[in-house]
C-alpha cells in the first residue's frame, strides 16, 4: 500500500490538528468575505474539554466546507488543510484500493452513494452531449434490474431513459441473451451511447456483475459506451475479500467507481465517494460558480471538511491491513450462517465473497422477519426474499438465536 497506513492515536490527532491550523479559524481570523462561520457558539462548545481528543468532533466544530474538487485545479484557500485530508483519503482508496495510478484520478467525497452514481452518469451525459453532439434522446443508462434506485433518480434528473436487464432469480446474474436483444432495439430505436452500470454489492442480493457482460455486448454491438461501478456498498468489502478481483482501474474499460464509507466503513452518513479517471469531471464544470476558487465540479456544491477528516480517521485507524482482518471476521460469520441455513434446507442467495445472505420469503415466518428486523426486497404481500446483513455488530450470537427459532419453526 502506498498511500494507506495505520497510524497511532497521537499521529492521528497531530494530523488533522495540523490540518485545521491550515484551515481559517472563524474564532480568531479576519475572514469578512465567507458565508459561513464555526458552529453556532451558543449551542455547540468549541471549548468543550473533550474536543481535545475528537479530532472529528473538533473539526464538525470549526465548520470547513470542503466545496469543489480537489484533485482538479485550484480550490478555496480557506479550506486548504482539510481539503489535503481528502486528498490523502482519495489516494488511499483510488490508488491502494482501486489500482488508479497516481495523479490519473478525480473525485471527491460526496453526500452519498446516490450523489456519486448520478454524478457519474451527470459526467458521462454532458461528455456525449458536448463531445459527441449526441441528443438527450439518443443518450441510454443500461443497468441490471437490482440496480439500486439511485439511478431511476438519475434518468429522471438527468432527461435520458433507463433500460433494465433481467437477471437469474436464484444465482442474480445478468441475463446476457437479453443484454444483446436490448441493445439492439434500443440501437434500432436510435439510441447511439451508452452509460452502464455494473454493481459490486448490489443492495438487495450484494451480487457482483461482471462488467465483461456489459463491454464485450456492447462492443460486439459497435456501440459507444462508458462503463461505471456502483461498488457503494461492495467497495469496502470485495476487494478485500476477493484479492483476485479485477474490478478496478486496472481495466481501463471501466471510467469511474462509486463507494459509500458510511455503510462497511461505519463513518457518518453523508460519505459517499466518487472516483473517476481524469479527463471525465471538467464535462461538468460549473463556471457560473465564479466567485468559488476553482469553481465547481461537484452536483452538491458546499459540503463538510469534517466528512473527511470522520473517513480519514477511519482508514488511517485501522490501515489496509486491520481493515483486511475486519472484512475476514465478517465473511466467517456469512458463512457461519450459510452453513447453519444449508443445515436446515432453507434456499438463500449469496455472492461467495460478499456478507450478505438473502432468504426465500417462503423460508422465513414474517413473526421471525419482523423480530429479527429482516429488511423484504418488497414491502408488500409479493415479497419474494428478505435479506440478513452480516455488519460489524452482528454477531454469532446473534445469528445463532436467529437460527434457533427457525429450528423451532421447522421442526413442526
Amino acid at each position: 500500500m502506498q498511500f494507506w497506513k495505520k497510524l497511532s492515536q497521537e499521529e492521528r490527532k497531530e494530523r488533522i490538528q495540523s490540518a485545521l491550523n491550515e484551515n481559517v479559524n472563524f474564532s480568531k481570523d479576519a475572514s469578512l468575505g465567507y458565508p459561513a462561520s464555526k458552529l453556532d457558539g451558543r449551542v455547540f462548545y468549541d471549548d468543550a474539554p473533550f474536543l481535545k481528543d475528537a479530532p472529528t468532533l473538533q473539526t464538525y466544530v470549526a465548520n470547513p466546507n470542503n466545496i469543489g474538487c480537489h484533485t482538479y485545479g485550484t480550490s478555496e484557500k480557506a479550506f486548504s488543510g482539510t481539503q489535503e485530508i481528502e486528498r490523502e483519503v482519495l489516494n488511499a482508496l483510488a490508488i491502494d484500493i482501486f489500482k488508479a495510478k497516481e495523479n490519473e484520478f478525480d473525485g471527491y467525497i460526496a453526500p452519498g452513494g446516490t450523489e456519486a452514481n448520478i454524478q457519474a452518469i451527470w459526467v458521462f451525459r454532458n461528455e456525449f452531449l458536448h463531445n459527441y453532439n449526441a441528443k438527450l434522446e439518443e443518450i441510454v443508462i443500461l443497468t441490471s434490474e437490482d440496480t439500486h434506485y439511485s439511478i431511476p433518480k438519475a434518468s429522471n434528473l438527468l432527461q435520458i431513459d433507463w433500460l433494465k436487464i433481467p437477471v437469474g432469480f436464484e444465482n442474480r446474474e445478468i441475463d446476457t441473451v437479453a443484454l444483446d436483444q436490448i441493445i439492439k432495439k434500443a440501437l434500432s430505436d436510435g439510441k447511439k451511447y451508452f452509460i452502464a452500470i455494473s454493481n459490486m454489492g448490489t443492495t438487495m442480493f450484494g451480487s457482483v456483475d461482471n462488467p465483461d457482460d456489459y463491454t464485450s455486448t456492447l462492443e460486439q454491438n459497435n456501440a459507444t459506451y462508458r462503463l461505471h461501478v456502483d461498488a457503494a456498498y461492495g467497495g469496502f468489502v470485495y476487494p478485500f475479500s476477493n484479492q483476485n478481483s479485477t474490478i478496478n482501474f486496472d481495466n481501463p474499460k471501466i471510467s469511474s467507481i462509486t463507494i459509500d464509507a458510511h455503510k462497511m466503513l461505519q463513518a457518518p452518513y453523508g460519505t459517499g465517494i466518487f472516483v473517476c479517471r481524469k479527463g471525465l469531471i471538467e464535462n461538468v464544470l460549473t463556471k457560473e460558480a465564479a466567485y468559488v476558487e476553482g469553481m465547481d465540479l461537484t452536483l452538491c456544491g458546499s459540503r463538510s471538511g469534517a466528512n473527511a477528516v470522520a473517513v480519514w480517521m477511519i482508514l488511517f485507524t485501522y490501515g489496509a491491513n486491520g481493515w483486511f482482518e475486519k472484512v475476514s471476521i465478517l465473511q466467517m460469520r456469512t458463512q457461519y450462517l450459510c452453513t447453519e441455513l444449508d443445515k436446515l434446507d432453507i434456499k438463500y442467495f449469496r455472492e461467495p465473497f460478499m456478507n450478505i445472505v438473502t432468504i426465500h420469503a417462503e423460508c422465513i415466518p414474517a413473526a421471525i422477519a419482523e423480530k429479527y428486523d429482516l429488511v423484504p426486497q418488497q414491502h408488500n404481500e409479493n415479497n419474494r426474499w428478505y435479506k440478513i446483513v452480516l455488519m460489524d455488530h452482528v454477531e454469532v450470537e446473534h445469528l445463532t438465536k436467529f437460527i434457533n427459532e427457525l429450528k423451532l419453526v421447522s421442526s413442526f
